[in-house]
């Protein structure tokens, strides 16, 4: 992959630290399904294939309705959700388990601590260890099993790619990115992972953002925006990028993963090819004050500065890659 620089930590004035990454910013969806829609943005190389994590939690989500799931919007939104592992979002996995005649033992994720360090502090504080519950996917794979007793399909091998309910998971984010799989591994919890560019992930997101709210894609987006706080956590920037800009859709995930789609359709992909996640939000409020949404809702969400001695010596800041794409690619493509 061609990356460009896209964000900057810069300390008493020199440039310390510089992270690589590809993005493309896209309008909304054409009302001719064969015409592309309109590139607004870009930068690096969004057309490569990446793996996008947890970013294909909303859409893995969307295939979850599809095959008959019914939740709450909390639950649903905690089915998208990398969450942080408070009280809230175990005890939501728990609960999702329980409407269908499940408990923990149907879960087929990994274990770990709580995502979220407050809650991780918390969690080991009080002697706690790895559980299913606490892994930050645990909502999706509650999901996932649940599913399973809905449709008749066996609980047990449901991460399987051969198994029905992951032959529907592909075939919807096919449908919803508008391209097939590149690639196919595991992801860290162990759910089918599948490569896809960011073009086509920030089509999805735009999909889901401006989706009619009966709609699969239309539920998941109102229930990650009414909930918030299940999708990520307090303190965690996804959560607080929902609360600030009315009608946005957000969702990260590992290895330098943002996706964020706007309420009129326009869908936004970056990827930070170190995996830093810091540099996420710097670059994603730079994308989003070029494209125009509003300055005051976006000055709600500061980055920490850089500190020497306890005092404040620098900053983490978006590099100067929009003046490079500004000339030649806002054309469709």
């Amino acid at each position: 992959m061609h990356h460009v620089p896209l964000a900057e930590q810069t300390r008493d004035g020199l440039v310390e630290s510089i992270h690589y990454g590809s993005l493309i910013a896209l309008g909304p969806a054409a009302d001719n399904a064969d015409k592309q829609p309109e590139t607004k943005l870009a930068a690096g190389d969004p057309d490569a294939p990446i793996y996008p994590r947890s970013s294909l939690k909303p859409l893995q989500a969307v295939a979850l309705l599809r095959a008959g799931l019914k939740l709450p919007q909390d639950l649903l939104a905690l089915t998208a959700a990398s969450h942080s592992g408070a009280a809230m979002h175990q005890d939501g996995a728990r609960r999702i388990l329980e409407m269908h005649g499940l408990d923990e033992g149907a879960l087929a994720n990994s274990t770990d601590l709580p995502y979220g360090t407050n809650e991780r502090e918390a969690w080991l504080r009080a002697g706690k260890g790895p559980t299913q519950l606490a892994q930050n996917c645990s909502g999706k794979h509650a999901s996932m099993a649940a599913v399973c007793t809905i449709n008749g399909w066996p609980v047990e091998g449901y991460l399987s790619p051969e198994h029905p309910l992951q032959r529907l998971v592909r075939d919807t984010i096919t449908e919803l990115t508008g391209e097939d799989a590149a690639a196919v591994s595991t992801d860290g919890c162990g759910t089918p992972l599948f490569a896809h560019s960011l073009r086509g992930m920030a089509r999805a997101y735009g999909r889901l953002a401006s989706a009619a709210p009966e709609s699969q894609e239309g539920q998941v987006a109102h229930a990650m925006r009414a909930f918030p706080e299940m999708v990520a956590g307090e303190g965690r920037d996804v959560t607080a990028l929902m609360r600030a800009v009315p009608g946005l859709l957000a969702k990260d995930g590992f290895e330098g993963l943002q996706l964020v789609g706007l309420a009129d359709g326009t869908g936004i992909a970056i990827k930070i090819s170190d995996g830093g996640d810091r540099a996420r939000l710097p670059v994603t409020l730079r994308v989003l004050a070029e494209l125009g949404v509003d300055a005051d809702a976006l000055a709600e969400l500061q980055i920490p500065p850089v500190l020497g001695g306890g005092k404040a010596v620098g900053v983490l800041r978006a590099a100067g890659f929009l003046p490079a794409t500004a000339a030649g690619l806002h054309s469709s493509r």
